[in-house]
C-alpha cells in the first residue's frame, strides 16, 4: 500500500486565528486507515478546534487538510459542493453529543441520511436501526435523549456520526462524563471500529484512556502540535 493511500486524513500547516488572536499556528497532522489518533492537551490548548476545522466548522486563514481525497484550503470558504462531499468522508461526536431533544434516537440517527443526503426515509431507518443495534441500544431507538444515560446518549451520537458511513470519525472529550467501566466500554467499541477501516481522531485530556487505546498520540499546546 502506498502512502498516498494509506494516509486517510492530513493537515498541513494549518493556521486560524480570530481577529488578532492565534487559535492554531502551523499544525501539521496526518492519520492513516485503521488508526487512533490521540489529541492531548490541556483545555484551550486548540485539540477541539482541529476537529472542528477538520470537520468544515470553522473557517482558516492558512493551510490545507484533506480527508480522504476531499480537500480544504484556507484562505477561503469552502464551496457547498466541497462541503457536502466532506459530509460524507467525516462524522463528529460532539463533548455534549448535541442530540436534538424533541427527536427520539432513531430519528435523530437517520434525520441527516434523509435531509442532507436524499436517503429515502425508509432505508435511513433501517441503517439508523442497524447502527444502534451494533452499538449495542437498539431498545432505546424510540426514547428521547433526555432518557437516555450519558453513555446510552454518546452511542446514539457516535450512531448519527456513522450514518453515511464516514471513512473517518471525529470525537471530542468522549470519556468526559464516563466513569471506568464505561471507559473500558468505549475503548472497546472504538476498537472494533478501527476493525472496519475507519480512521479516528479524539481529542482528550484523559492520558490513561489515550495510552490504553490510541495507536498514536498528538501533543497540542498553544495551538501548535509539539
Amino acid at each position: 500500500m502506498t502512502h498516498a493511500i494509506a494516509t486517510v486524513l492530513r493537515v498541513h500547516a494549518l493556521n486560524l486565528r480570530r481577529a488578532a488572536r492565534p487559535i492554531l499556528t502551523g499544525v501539521c497532522l496526518e492519520a492513516r486507515r485503521a488508526e487512533l489518533v490521540a489529541i492531548m492537551g490541556p483545555s484551550g490548548s486548540g485539540k477541539t478546534m482541529i476537529l472542528r476545522t477538520v470537520a468544515g466548522l470553522e473557517t482558516f486563514q492558512a493551510g490545507e487538510i484533506a480527508v480522504d481525497g476531499v480537500e480544504l484550503r484556507g484562505g477561503s470558504p469552502a464551496s457547498p459542493s466541497t462541503l457536502r462531499a466532506l459530509r460524507r468522508k467525516v462524522g463528529m461526536v460532539f463533548q455534549f453529543h448535541c442530540l436534538f431533544e424533541h427527536l427520539t434516537a432513531i430519528e435523530n440517527v437517520s434525520l441527516a441520511q434523509v435531509h442532507a443526503h436524499g436517503v429515502a426515509p425508509r432505508d435511513a431507518r433501517r441503517r439508523a436501526y442497524e447502527l444502534l443495534t451494533t452499538l449495542g441500544v437498539s431498545h432505546r431507538a424510540d426514547a428521547l435523549p433526555r432518557h437516555l444515560s450519558g453513555g446510552e446518549a454518546q452511542r446514539v451520537a457516535i450512531a448519527r456520526a456513522l450514518a453515511v458511513d464516514p471513512p473517518v470519525l471525529l470525537m471530542d472529550e468522549p470519556t468526559a462524563s464516563l466513569d471506568p467501566d464505561r471507559r473500558t466500554e468505549l475503548g472497546e467499541m472504538l476498537r472494533g471500529l478501527l476493525g472496519q477501516d475507519r480512521t479516528l481522531i479524539v481529542a482528550t485530556h484523559d492520558e490513561d484512556f489515550a495510552k490504553v487505546w490510541a495507536t498514536r498520540l498528538v501533543r497540542v499546546k498553544g495551538g501548535t502540535v509539539v
